[in-house]
């Protein structure tokens, strides 16, 4: 049997948060799942953007984040 630290807690705790958000904000279950688990996305950002009429997918590919590895 494995416990999870407080802080692996409270990471899984945030990520649920997330997800409630964006799912409440219109965006597809799968969609808000893998959004809430990156915390390089700006939830604020999603959720205004969709406030503002942008489809929570192409919201998602706006803001989603640059490649570690820059193109030569």
């Amino acid at each position: 049997m494995r416990t999870h630290t407080t802080s692996e807690g409270t990471q899984q705790g945030l990520v649920r948060w997330r997800r409630q958000q964006l799912v409440d904000s219109g965006f597809p279950l799968p969609v808000a799942a893998r959004l809430a688990s990156d915390s390089r996305y700006d939830l604020h950002a999603l959720i205004d953007l969709v406030e503002r009429g942008c489809a929570p997918a192409l919201a998602a590919r706006i803001l989603a984040p640059l490649d570690d590895e820059v193109a030569a």
